[in-house]
């Protein structure tokens, strides 16, 4: 047998030339630009273009070199999801998992990889600061922002493409996916207010995080609204978990056993309030109704069912990682901020 027969087949191919970057355009009708982009990943292509480029590349059998394309674009085909919390967290609470969902969904139909990295040391943030300062990656997604995480500064400095899930302040510099925590909030108070409620309690998450803020600054609006006032003892500070939540929910009955109704920041909280409130002979909604945030599956497997503001958790996740490739496909891009709204679902508990 010949060496020509016992080469492996490869691609048809014009010519029996590697096909190039510009025959795929010339087959497709369209510009280089247009090719390299849909090869990228960018949003920023048409369906119709999108689909001519694709047929014309599997006509072709053209394959992009993509070592070549690294050492040209310094581009390394992935992102860094930074999740700067313990790994307890992130795989007991629900909110990270709906933000995976929606950055996974979103990054699917390219050929960036998603890398999960938690932050939990300061060491650990050294270490993934050296990381980023070489530019390992092409952008960052970053969750469960505080105000004090030197992260976000280091991006800005560097000029790394970036969204965080939230902000630090309303001055945030950086792009940003957030949900409408302030209206949300007000809108679990006044539905409480017309349900009859008098003596509102809230839980806040840490206060260090512009969403916990942003919950209890609605909270306290609903009240001034309806022209009561803003009592200490009927605030709770915890931290968004479980147990934070029974902890605050303890000191909440022992200053105030008379209120009649708590808003909880997160869902997680809420569930450790209404163990604490049973635990006490109180029944939900009948003595205590209780509102959690986020609307979490938890939200419907609670006895009774929670009500809830809904934040679109996994769209925020989509939402970010759109924004990313944006960022990442045209550099020099404005950053943008995007605020999605809450809706209050109205299930037993209140």
């Amino acid at each position: 047998m010949s060496q020509a027969a016992q080469r492996p087949a490869g691609p048809a191919v014009r010519g029996g030339a590697r096909p190039t970057l510009e025959a795929v355009a010339a087959l497709a009708g369209v510009g280089r630009g247009t090719v390299s982009r849909v090869i990228n990943g960018s949003p920023r292509v048409s369906d119709k273009a999108r689909a001519a480029v694709e047929q014309a590349i599997a006509e072709l059998g053209y394959v992009p070199n993509r070592a070549a394309r690294t050492l040209v674009t310094s581009r390394t085909d992935s992102i860094a999801l930074v999740v700067p919390e313990a790994e307890t967290r992130l795989f007991s609470e629900p909110f990270f998992n709906d933000i995976i969902r929606g950055v996974s969904a979103e990054l699917a139909d390219t050929d960036m990889q998603l890398l999960l990295i938690l932050v939990r040391t300061k060491k650990e943030r050294d270490r993934l600061a050296t990381y980023l300062a070489a530019h390992r990656v092409d952008g960052v997604l970053m969750v469960s922002v505080h105000e004090d995480d030197p992260l976000p500064n280091l991006l800005e400095r560097i000029d790394m493409p970036s969204v965080l899930v939230g902000r630090r302040s309303d001055l945030e510099p950086l792009s940003y996916v957030d949900a409408d925590n302030a209206g949300g909030a007000r809108m679990a108070v006044r539905h409480l207010l017309r349900r009859g409620c008098e003596r509102i309690a809230t839980i806040t998450g840490p206060l260090d995080m512009e969403p916990a803020r942003a919950r209890l600054s609605g909270y306290r609006r609903a009240l001034e609204e309806a022209e009561l006032g803003w009592d200490e003892d009927l605030v709770g500070r915890a931290d968004f978990t479980e147990t934070g939540g029974r902890e605050a929910m303890r000191g909440l009955l022992e200053r105030r056993p008379d209120l009649d109704a708590v808003f909880c920041a997160s869902d997680l909280m809420a569930v450790g309030a209404m163990q604490v409130l049973r635990e006490a002979g109180r029944r939900v909604p009948d003595d205590v109704a209780v509102i959690g945030f986020d609307d979490s599956i938890i939200a419907r497997h609670t006895d009774p069912p929670l009500t809830s503001v809904r934040q679109p958790i996994e769209e925020m996740g989509r939402t970010m990682a759109r924004l990313l490739l944006e960022e990442i496909s045209e550099q020099g891009r404005a950053r943008r901020q995007v605020v999605l709204a809450t809706e209050l679902m109205v299930r037993t508990s209140a």
